[in-house]
């Protein structure tokens, strides 16, 4: 059983972490794990009782259910700007205390002035301390009360001391009071997540956007008559006018019509496809020419779109390894800062003989150690890439995938599918007696009943060269031989030599040299004869128009590239020939590719398997990173880490490259967190600001440090 919830209310990784601990505490829950960037909770286990998962996270003092609105974020915007407001205010009301105060002799009805103006800014601080912060006060709270530390832990500690000691100044004049900095602290801290959330909805655009792409309504054909339905309430099988302009409501078999169709949102090309009777239409496509009729084939979650989408949510919550260092470094961050807060206090007061200075000290050390960046840092980054591959037809199904690929040096392909078409195709027709266009006539004729995929290919040339097909009769087909029929009371044979020879059929020896030459490059060739026609058409699986460049590019990058197919030695070391690839093993049975692949790996290579996902998975799964091809509406998408929809390989030297950049940026984030946090704790420690303000200024630098973790991730969505 598996279970999916919104959160929110989290500031930082702590909180994902103690959430995540709470809720596998419960009976029958085996995993439950927070996306921290797209705030979901995924609860699995044989027994998963909704409500206690609730009551739980509640507990802990996090909301879920709801996810949260743009209403939500405006009003968070609309508490930090008045909070800093009264921030600056109290600010300015402090140093006219320091600078201006003892000018002041006057009492005003009857007040000193100095009480006074400790009453109006301890009444001011109250309301972004504890009226606006009363979230993060009761969060810390319960946090507490649970037994876990997460960054409201550390804010509200060093928030209510500030406060605390402005409120001591009244007892005793000679002390500073901090209400001014109490409301820089809860000020800046509001500041960070409200941009934090701005930012992270921003990384989750991509996703966002594919969910507006879905169709909202339908034309539907009922009892012959035109009907518009909500794409919700389709149902397989029915029938769907399609207009010009119009999307495609959901995935379908073309039934009538013929039209181009943008589908660039599947598959990141531009260049519109032509469809035809028979042809499959993906949902949310949009058409662009004529009218369509099409049978609705995949509702609801069974479609390609929400298939993609489910699979970015999937990998946008997943983690990569890098990711582990992070989650354990402030899992331990929390308590071994309030501890070093402790020490940093007692030594100035204790050993250095300031106990102001130490309370200064102590409470920036809270306030400017906020792990928040490192829980951001991996993330935000995975968010942005897996969006962004997803519009340009890459499907990251594991974050991991982004960080194995860095170390891959070996690519093995299988053949067929992947780096050609997978199906064969006429690539040459010869004639030695009467025209070649009779030659393939009289195929494309005899071949137009057949279902072996020869005798289509031929049947498809011959249509495509505009040939007209003949009536045939007294049709015979003849298993692995070829076929024989009558074409205007006119015996004709297409099929082996072996056939021919069997019906008397004369080749002579310029025939049998050409269709040798032809078979050593790897073609299949069959002989088409008749009393007045001799000839060979020689077929093959082609390879895909963008195979050979994205093969140059992948050896230029320092791949070593390995063809690993079923097909025989001569076809594929032909093939590989022609295309670069110098290590080919052939003639392999699907389930031997996987001991292929361990020997390359004890070998000590670090490989990736590309494969069409089918007869390929045992290898794929054997891989350290499986890269599926898909093929429109067929993908293949529970196959690999790595999914290319459009089945192009030009699509996987762009993955590598985006998997580079992101993992650099994630790499930059991490470093740059953890420098802040390495400088900041000295910093803070040993006192450089232990001054008045010096609290506010580490809720400033946390805020910065956040903030730019996530816009440098932001980046991505232009590299």
């Amino acid at each position: 059983m598996k279970k999916e919830f919104d959160i929110s209310g989290m500031h930082c990784i702590s909180c994902a972490n103690s959430i995540e601990k709470e809720v596998v505490k419960m009976d029958g829950v085996t995993s439950a794990k927070v996306d921290f960037t797209n705030e979901k909770l995924v609860v699995k286990g044989e027994k998963v009782s909704e409500e206690e998962v609730k009551k739980r996270v509640k507990d802990l003092g996090y909301s879920i259910g709801a996810k949260k609105s743009d209403d939500e974020i405006t009003k968070a915007k609309n508490k930090t700007t008045v909070s800093l407001v009264i921030a600056m205010f109290l600010m300015g009301l402090m140093g006219l205390r320091y600078f201006f105060e003892p000018l002041l002799g006057f009492s005003f009805l009857g007040l000193n002035p100095h009480y006074l103006q400790l009453t109006i800014e301890a009444v001011f601080a109250f309301f972004p301390v504890y009226y606006f912060g009363k979230e993060t006060h009761l969060s810390a709270l319960k946090s507490i009360r649970k037994g876990y530390t997460n960054m409201d832990v550390l804010i509200s500690i060093g928030d209510n001391a500030a406060y605390l000691f402005g409120l001591a100044a009244f007892l005793n004049p000679e002390l500073p009071a901090f209400f001014g900095v109490a409301a820089f602290i809860m000020a800046f801290h509001l500041l960070g997540r409200y941009l934090e959330a701005k930012a992270k909805g921003k990384t989750s655009q991509a996703l966002r956007s594919l969910l507006e792409l879905e169709a909202k309504t339908a034309n539907v054909l009922v009892d012959g008559k035109e009907k518009q339905v909500r794409v919700d309430e389709l149902k397989k099988g029915v029938t769907m006018i399609v207009r010009p302009g119009e999307k495609v409501p959901t995935d379908g078999e073309v039934l009538e019509g013929k039209s181009s169709v943008d589908e660039s949102m599947a598959t990141g090309e531009s260049v519109p496809v032509t469809k035809t009777v028979g042809d499959e239409v993906i949902g949310a496509t949009i058409n662009i020419e004529g009218v369509l009729k099409v049978k609705a084939t995949k509702v609801g979650k069974e479609t390609f779109l929400s298939q993609v989408i489910s699979l970015v949510k999937e990998a946008q919550g997943s983690e990569v390894p890098i990711q582990n260092l992070a989650d354990k470094v402030t899992s331990y961050f929390v308590p071994v800062v309030l501890l070093l807060s402790v020490i940093t206090f007692l030594v100035w007061g204790a050993f250095l003989g300031n106990w102001l200075l130490g309370i200064f000290a102590a409470m920036t050390v809270l306030v400017i150690a906020c792990p928040c960046a490192l829980g951001l840092a991996t993330p935000t980054a995975l968010t942005v890439a897996v969006g962004r591959g997803a519009k340009r037809g890459i499907l990251f199904r594991k974050g991991a995938a982004i960080e194995v690929i860095q170390k891959v040096d070996t690519i093995v392909f299988d053949k067929t599918g992947t780096i050609t078409e997978g199906t064969p195709s006429v690539t040459g027709v010869y004639s030695f007696k009467g025209k070649e266009k009779d030659v393939l006539r009289v195929a494309g004729s005899l071949e137009s009943g057949s279902e072996h995929p020869l005798g289509q290919a031929i049947t498809k040339r011959a249509k495509g060269k505009g040939v007209s097909l003949e009536k045939v009769s007294n049709f015979k087909a003849l298993f692995g031989e070829g076929v024989i029929g009558e074409i205007d009371g006119e015996k004709v044979v297409v099929g082996r030599k072996e056939l021919l020879e069997k019906e008397k059929i004369n080749l002579p020896e310029e025939l049998l040299n050409k269709k040798g030459e032809l078979e050593e490059e790897g073609k299949t060739v069959v002989i088409v004869g008749g009393s007045d026609l001799l000839g060979l058409i020689a077929l093959a699986d082609t390879v895909k128009e963008t195979s050979k460049k994205a093969i140059s590019d992948l050896k230029e990058m320092g791949f070593d590239l390995v063809m690993l197919t079923g097909d025989n030695e001569k076809t594929a070391r032909s093939l590989a020939k022609d295309l670069g690839i110098e290590k080919v093993i052939a003639e392999v049975f699907p389930d031997q590719k996987t001991e292929v692949i361990e020997d390359l790996q004890k070998e000590g290579k670090s490989v990736a398997m590309v494969g069409d996902g089918i007869n390929d998975a045992p290898a794929l799964a054997k891989a350290d990173v499986s890269i599926a091809i898909g093929t429109g509406t067929d993908i293949a998408i529970e196959s690999g880490d790595i999914t290319l929809i459009k089945g192009e390989l030009e699509k996987l030297v762009e993955a590598i490259d985006l998997s580079e950049k992101t993992f650099k940026v994630i790499k930059q984030n991490l470093f740059w967190a953890y420098l802040y946090n390495l400088l900041a704790l000295p910093i803070a420690a040993f006192g450089l600001l232990a001054t008045p303000i010096g609290p506010a200024v580490a809720a400033g630098a946390m805020t910065v440090s956040s903030v730019s973790v996530v816009f440098n991730s932001l980046r991505l969505k232009s590299l």
